[in-house]
């Protein structure tokens, strides 16, 4: 099991490194859209658009019924986005920074 985590954990490390090379969101939404299955490609776009809602201020519940996601996910989104050097946060200041 140890070993099985190291090499996880160097394969995730090595995708980051190489996604943050890339400067082609077209190649990274093919490439996402081919290492996920369509359930979990839909999943990961739900759990990003649940924390951008958050946010934006809306209640667990709204996001709830808006995206069908369990209130247990969206506690642990909120609980992510509210941590001191939340990676959530991180990633929202540079999508905003993207947009303009």
């Amino acid at each position: 099991m140890e070993n099985d985590e190291r090499v996880s954990e160097g394969a995730l490390a090595e995708l980051a490194r190489v996604l943050a090379t890339c400067e082609d969101p077209t190649l990274i939404r093919d490439f996402l859209l081919s290492i996920f299955t369509p359930a979990e490609a839909d999943d990961i776009g739900k759990r990003w658009a649940l924390v951008r809602l958050l946010d934006e201020g809306k209640t667990q519940r709204t996001i709830a019924a808006e995206l069908g996601l369990s209130l247990c996910k969206i506690t642990r989104g909120s609980r992510e986005l509210k941590k001191s050097h939340s990676a959530f946060r991180a990633m929202i200041n540079l999508a905003d920074q993207a947009s303009r």
